[in-house]
Parts: C-alpha cells; sequence; structure tokens
C-alpha cells in the first residue's frame, strides 16, 4: 500500500490530523458512522470496527489513538 499517509502514520507523528485519519481509513474501505457526542466507529467492507473518539476542540489525534488505529489495522490485516 503506497499511501503516504499510512507510511506517516506509522511514524506515530505529533500532528497527525482527524481529517487525515478519516481520508486514510476511506482510502482502505473504511466508512465513518457517527454515535452519541464525539465517539465515532469506522467500519470496514468486512464489517470490522476502529472506535475512536473525534480529538475536539482540536484536530489533531493523541498518541495512543494512533497506536490504537495501528493495532486495529494490523488486525484487520491492512498494514
Amino acid at each position: 500500500m503506497g499511501d503516504k499517509r499510512l507510511d506517516r502514520l506509522k511514524q506515530r507523528p505529533s500532528d497527525f490530523t482527524w481529517d487525515e485519519l478519516a481520508a486514510l481509513l476511506r482510502s482502505l474501505g473504511y466508512r465513518l458512522k457517527t454515535a452519541s457526542g464525539s465517539r465515532r466507529k469506522f467500519i470496514d467492507e468486512e464489517k470490522r470496527k476502529i472506535l475512536l473518539h473525534e480529538p475536539h476542540p482540536g484536530n489533531i489525534l493523541k498518541a495512543y489513538q494512533i497506536e490504537n488505529v495501528l493495532i486495529a489495522l494490523e488486525e484487520h490485516g491492512k498494514l
């Protein structure tokens, strides 16, 4: 997968944005579902989920969120 956003995510940057993540996950076949409050679900074609809280008031992901996404992508065979 030659996605530059995925390569960047793997570097665990301190400035990875929610918008970058949403675009990356869309490119990997996930669709975004809004839950209550700031909770968000990204669901792939096999109904596998990545559950996150959308950051607010800013747009920058926390380090633990990046780790959780990378773990989920590995478990889903997308890394």
